[in-house]
């Protein structure tokens, strides 16, 4: 194997792989985000970087308020009463 125009290197260690800081920056992976591994055909190694949603509300789109709404009879999905 040669190294010849390697951008960098990781030592493995029982099933851990460190990813380079500057891989790390330059592909903005962050906690939580997971790793896709493929190999391909040719047997060329692919990694894809699987986003983690950020948060409970990653998704939410927010309430436009053009429509009225009652938090207690609308949303008590415990049915509690006073």
């Amino acid at each position: 194997m040669t190294t010849d125009g390697v951008d960098a290197e990781s030592t493995v260690s029982g099933a851990r792989a460190t990813i380079p800081t500057h891989l790390r920056r330059e592909l903005d992976i962050d906690d939580g985000d997971r790793l896709r591994w493929s190999v391909d055909s040719d047997g060329v190694l692919r990694v894809e970087v699987v986003r983690r949603d950020a948060g409970t509300f990653a998704k939410f789109e927010g309430y436009d308020g053009n429509e009225a709404t009652d938090a207690r009879t609308d949303h008590d999905v415990w049915d509690l009463t006073d």
